[in-house]
């Protein structure tokens, strides 16, 4: 049976053996002296090898095996604790030259930088390294919307953690990038410093992460973001490692500024770049407001237009310049330009809004170039003013003209005593022809208002747009009874009932509001017969007052449309008027050629429209009766026995006979 002093050499033994860099028997016996005879010796071996902290319990150990005097023991237990604290204090220092080293890397990588994102991963790669952790990351503060959002990551595995943000105050990283001081925790999810909320926790538990360290990125005193490493298992960060972390921060933080520094000189060099550029170009572009000036002045003395001054800045510009209307125009880009008093960008165009004092009169449009320099905005703006120049002055010559053209129809209407020649003198200066057939519409607004203002203003905007239509037509226009009177020109092929129509609608569309049109039969030869002007007035007054009985606001029509209603609803009945419209041209015709066609047409009535009764009736050929019939049809037109005409043209023989008070001339 072995003794005890051998089991243990052998246990001893066999533990030299399992530990890396332990010292053999052979190379050192505790119970010996070394050739030094020191006890410190088989330590210093064991730190010159680098062997493990437990390997250094080895010698102590042999010693008591072999029963080695105690002061021997003693001695070895000594050099024991100091070989450790001497094996500590190299392992900090080799630790604190590797994280030296890291750093200066970190530091000349940020003196060369190119790349932010790859500086920004080598800190987060080296910090990890040297921290020994599972991950390590880095947020930046976001200063738009106000929370910090995830920037680098490594040794990240979790989607959904590499792209969370964190609202100020929340979650770990949160707290740092509120309070602007580290923050450590060995167990996330079981610290309640900070305030937890479900996004961040479910990243984090993602993630798997338990212990996590977080350290300020500042600049000055403003915290731009937040270094953070950490552990999958509980873990104390020790004060060294917080520190460090904080350095590889402080880098960090030095490099985005340096890359933010960067970012604005080349921003300032591009700037420069484009001031030398602008500078440059500033002779041209002086000279071509000098050139658009010239040529705007000259347009404005030899009478020149809008569309001419439209004209002039395209070639100046190099691009297609357009005046609208206000209606046709982009609404907000067109107001912008009104309230600022400059040309605006709308899309790929500019817009400069044509003003004349707080009256909004158009635009001019630069079609088809987003980039304007402000030499060349400054000339759309300057053609802008010039266009209201024009555009008031031919308004003056307009409403000069207006005022003409209502006198002479004022003069038309109510002094029949003037000389026609005088007034055909007169309507030739205006380009009006008053030999032409033409058709008197009176026309009046719908769109009623208690305020006499309001009312007064709606009138005055219906005699300007009833004054531009005679002046495009070279008619003529007045206010007249509260509302407008026209006289118009009517054009081959057309009927009186077409031009109150499209006028209605021409007005109505100007004014924004309804407007109702009645309209006379067509009159010829105005200078030589002054006085049917006032009687063709009348007319439409009356077929006006009818539409608006009918409940017809808002249309046109002429009083041949209406028939014996309009001579039902008309304010004052005119009889004579109606009879001539319906059975006139009939009643001429016996009255030229001593024919008999009325009296035909009441016996043929008056026998059901029979012509075998009504040639027993007249005691004529019933051929004879064809033959009137025939002429009549030509007269009246090939509808005058439909059942709406032949009523009309009931009434109207009627009415001729007993205004002419005489009896019938047949039995009935």
């Amino acid at each position: 049976m072995r003794n005890p002093v051998s089991m243990s050499r052998d246990h001893v033994q066999s533990a030299e053996r399992a530990a890396p860099g332990a010292v053999t028997p052979d190379r050192a016996r505790p119970g010996t002296r070394s050739a030094s005879g020191s006890a410190e010796t088989p330590f210093l071996e064991l730190l010159a090898r680098g062997a493990p902290a437990e390997a250094y319990e080895q010698p102590v150990l042999l010693a008591r095996a072999e029963g080695t005097a105690d002061e021997r023991v003693t001695a070895l237990e000594q050099a024991k604790l100091l070989a450790l604290r001497v094996r500590s204090e190299l392992e900090g220092r080799r630790r604190r030259e590797a994280e030296l080293s890291a750093l200066f890397e970190t530091a000349h990588d940020l003196a060369g930088l190119r790349d932010l994102d790859a500086v920004l991963q080598a800190i987060v790669q080296r910090a990890r390294s040297l921290l020994g952790t599972d991950v390590a990351y880095l947020s930046l503060n976001d200063p738009v919307r106000g929370d910090t959002y995830m920037r680098v990551t490594e040794g990240s595995v979790a989607a959904r953690f590499q792209q969370l943000r964190l609202g100020m105050g929340e979650g770990l990283g949160g707290l740092v990038a509120q309070t602007a001081r580290p923050y450590v925790t060995d167990d996330y999810f079981r610290d309640d410093r900070f305030r937890h909320t479900h996004t961040i926790d479910t990243g984090v538990r993602d993630e798997g992460l338990v212990a996590i360290l977080g350290v300020p990125l500042m600049l000055g005193h403003h915290v731009i973001g937040v270094l953070f490493a950490a552990d999958r298992r509980a873990r104390v960060f020790e004060r060294e490692q917080i520190a460090l972390l904080g350095s590889f921060a402080a880098l960090a933080a030095a490099a985005i500024d340096t890359a933010n520094l960067l970012a604005e000189t080349r921003s300032a060099l591009a700037d420069l770049e484009r001031a030398n550029e602008i500078i440059q170009d500033r002779s041209g572009a002086i000279e071509r407001a000098s050139d658009v000036h010239d040529r705007l002045a000259e347009l404005v003395l030899r009478g020149g237009g809008v569309h001419d001054v439209a004209a002039a800045v395209s070639q100046v510009l190099d691009g297609t310049v357009e005046f609208t209307e206000a209606a046709a125009a982009p609404a907000q880009a067109l107001e912008s330009s009104r309230a600022e008093g400059h040309a605006v960008r709308h899309r790929d165009d500019w817009v400069a809004a044509v003003t004349a004092g707080d009256e909004l009169l158009g635009a001019l449009v630069l079609r088809g170039h987003p980039g304007l320099d402000p030499v060349d905005q400054r000339t759309l703006e300057r053609a802008a003013m010039v266009t209201s120049l024009l555009l008031l002055a031919r308004r003056s010559a307009a409403e000069a003209e207006q005022r003409v053209r209502g006198e002479l129809l004022d003069d038309l209407l109510d002094a029949r005593d003037r000389d026609p020649r005088l007034l055909h003198e007169r309507a030739a200066r205006l380009h009006a022809d008053l030999d032409a057939t033409h058709v008197v519409l009176a026309a009046r607004l719908e769109g009623g208002t208690a305020d006499a203002d309001q009312e007064a203003d709606a009138r005055r905007r219906l005699w300007a747009a009833a004054s531009h239509l005679a002046a495009t037509r070279q008619g003529l226009a007045a206010a007249r009874d509260g509302g407008t009177v026209l006289l118009l020109p009517l054009a081959p092929g057309d009927t009186a009932t077409d031009l109150a129509r499209r006028t209605a609608r021409h007005l109505g569309t100007a004014v924004h509001e309804p407007v109702t049109v009645g309209a006379s039969a067509p009159v010829g030869r105005l200078t030589a017969r002054p006085d049917t002007v006032a009687a063709a007035y009348a007319e439409a007054r009356r077929c006006l007052d009818a539409l608006r009985r009918l409940g017809r606001c808002g249309d046109g029509a002429a009083a041949e449309d209406l028939g014996f209603l309009g001579l039902l609803l008309a304010g004052e009945r005119d009889i004579a008027g109606f009879v001539d419209r319906t059975i006139g041209q009939v009643v001429a015709y016996d009255e030229r050629r001593g024919t008999e066609l009325v009296r035909t047409l009441d016996a043929y009535f008056a026998s059901g429209m029979s012509p075998a009764r009504t040639k027993d009736d007249l005691h004529v050929h019933v051929n004879t009766v064809a033959q009137r019939l025939e002429r009549v049809g030509r007269l009246l037109g090939e509808d005058w026995q439909s059942p709406a005409r032949a009523l009309e043209i009931q009434l109207a023989l009627r009415l001729h006979r007993l205004s002419a008070k005489t009896p019938p001339s047949a039995p009935h």
